[in-house]
This record gives C-alpha cells, sequence and structure tokens, in this order.
C-alpha cells in the first residue's frame, strides 16, 4: 500500500478518508514538523499532505526520492519550491475557492476594526481607563467611516472582487488594480500609483511571489493618501512592515490591520506590535470551522486523487500532466 506522510491533524474527517486509500502516518504535535524530521518521515512516502509552515525546498524535495505527489491545506503555495517539483514532474495541489468568503469576511473587520478604533476601546475599557468623571466626550475615540470612502483594492482575484462585493454595501467608491489587466463590474481599474494616491482605505490581496515582494515598500507607502487605513490579508513579505508601522507611527497613515507578517509567529521586536493603531491577527484569514474543513477536504481530494493516477481537482502545476 502506498505510503504517505501528513504534517499535520486535520479538521473533520478528511485524514479517516485519506486513511482508506494509503498507509498513512501523521505529524501529532501543534507545533511544525522539524524539518530534520519531516525529511525522515518522507523516506519511503509517496505523497505529502503539508501545511503552509511546512518549508518544501529544493534541498527536501532532493532528499526525498519516493516522493511523487504534494498537496498543501493552503491557496498560497511560496513554502513550495514549485520549480523543484515540476522539474522532477511531482503534481502539487493547493485548496482554492474555498476560503474565499472566509478571507474576505476577515478583510472588512480589519477594516472596521481598525477604522473605528475597536482594539484601542476595548483595552481601554477592560484596563479600567474609562474615567467616570469624563464618561465621555465629542472627540471619544474618534475613527473614520466606510460609508462613502475609496476603497483601494490591490489585486482583483476572487478574494478581492469579494471583498469589493462586500464593501458595496457600504456605499464605498471602489477602485482596483490588478497585475494583468482585468475588469471588474462596480470596480474602477486604475494604475498603481494613482490607486494609492485616492484610496483612503486600502486592501492587499495578491498572491507572494518574486514580483510581489514589498509591493507595499517605503516608495509605495509614502505614496499613499495621508490618513488611509491599509488592511493586508496576503502574505507578510508584500508589505515592508517597518515602512508601514513608520508611517502609523508618524500619523502619515490613520491604522492598519494585519493578518500576515513577513516572519510568522510575529517577532517580539516586529515594530507593529507597539502601535496602538495597528488590529493584529495571527494568520487567521481561513480560519472558520466550515471553511477549514473544506480545505482540508480538498486538500485530501487532491492527494487521492493523485494516488489513482488521476489528475487532482486542482492543480498549481498542471504542466506536469501533459505526457499523460
Amino acid at each position: 500500500m502506498k505510503k504517505v506522510f501528513a504534517s499535520s491533524r486535520l479538521p473533520g474527517d478528511a485524514l479517516s478518508r485519506l486513511a482508506q486509500h494509503c498507509e498513512l502516518d501523521t505529524w501529532e504535535s501543534d507545533s511544525p514538523v522539524p524539518s530534520a524530521i519531516l525529511r525522515d518521515r518522507l523516506q519511503g512516502c509517496e505523497g505529502l499532505l503539508c501545511l503552509l509552515t511546512n518549508r518544501i525546498d529544493a534541498e527536501l524535495i532532493a532528499a526525498c526520492p519516493s516522493l511523487r505527489i504534494v498537496s498543501s491545506m493552503s491557496v498560497g503555495v511560496d513554502h513550495v519550491d514549485l520549480d523543484a517539483l515540476t522539474g522532477r514532474g511531482i503534481p502539487l495541489g493547493n485548496t482554492p475557492g474555498v476560503l474565499v468568503d472566509t478571507t474576505a469576511d476577515l478583510a472588512l473587520a480589519l477594516m472596521l476594526a481598525a477604522a473605528r478604533r475597536v482594539p484601542e476601546a476595548d483595552r481601554f475599557v477592560r484596563e479600567g481607563r474609562w474615567d467616570p468623571a469624563a464618561p465621555w466626550h465629542p472627540d471619544m475615540f474618534v475613527g473614520r467611516d466606510l460609508t462613502g470612502a475609496t476603497l483601494g483594492i490591490v489585486g482583483l482575484g476572487a478574494i478581492g472582487q469579494a471583498i469589493a462585493r462586500r464593501a458595496a454595501g457600504f456605499g464605498m467608491r471602489l477602485l482596483g488594480w490588478n497585475r494583468s489587466p482585468r475588469q471588474v463590474p462596480g470596480v474602477q481599474t486604475l494604475g498603481f500609483e494613482e490607486l494609492l494616491a485616492e484610496a483612503d482605505f486600502l486592501s492587499v490581496n495578491v498572491a507572494l511571489t518574486p514580483d510581489t515582494h514589498n509591493l507595499l515598500g517605503r516608495d509605495a507607502i509614502a505614496g499613499m493618501k495621508p490618513g488611509a487605513v491599509l488592511v493586508n490579508t496576503a502574505r507578510g513579505g508584500i508589505v515592508d512592515e517597518q515602512a508601514l508601522a513608520e508611517a502609523l507611527a508618524e500619523g502619515r497613515l490613520f491604522a492598519a490591520g494585519v493578518d500576515v507578517f513577513s516572519r510568522e509567529p510575529v517577532e517580539p521586536d516586529n515594530p507593529l506590535l507597539g502601535l496602538p493603531n495597528v488590529v493584529l491577527a495571527p494568520h487567521i484569514g481561513s480560519a472558520s470551522q466550515r471553511t477549514r474543513e473544506r480545505m482540508a477536504a480538498l486538500a485530501v481530494d487532491n492527494l487521492i486523487a493523485a494516488l489513482k493516477g488521476e489528475r487532482m481537482p486542482q492543480c498549481v502545476n498542471p504542466e506536469v500532466y501533459a505526457s499523460l
């Protein structure tokens, strides 16, 4: 029976379904499997089911000669050396589509929380700083309205479009930029710099690639509209965190909502941690029970199909099937 290693327990019944098709070995800890152990556990395995916390680099792939299938429970695959897999003819599965609405919901949640200063107000109450002698005054925790504001969407893929649909319900003016031309109903497309200059709120929704690394770097952040709010639910590394922190600390930007970081878990010296006008979350864009179960199910569906010699339902590098 073919052997498969799963680098994590998964929600729902996904792994029990997978175990019906292979000899399954599962990493039981909540901590990511160390790279050396991952290499050892993959010896003799044809399949790997991994998470975005597992680094699947060229060295690991070369050290696992029996590996012929990889399926990741993620949409983004920047944790995988795609060229190395493709060079070996190994299909890589991912889980697009199923987390679109959940991630778009979180982007709006961060946008609202940052604009209306909800975490600041929450801390104010919890820390006992709500003074009975001054229970309310007109400029207490004054924030920004979404209604009537301009939203700039960087990346008009499925998640960007889902955010646009939600923002339309707030009466926002919708602007968009995409790396390749794309027309979305209700969204006016602009050049990148023009969009930055006009957007009251900026939502980052592109994949992390060499072309988008530090896309929102120091110059781009300096070009944003003064007092804007930036929200990133895409990937760390797209936004220069040091430049963002400086803009927030100096008041050039009003606030930010950040779900993803260049290093995860976030390091103690990350400059965003000490700022009151940033809403931080630990990469929870897809974190609803229903969505995580659907992601796990699709990741397993990809693996089962490949074990049967069939095409994966969702394959990042379909060119590996060219000879079939």
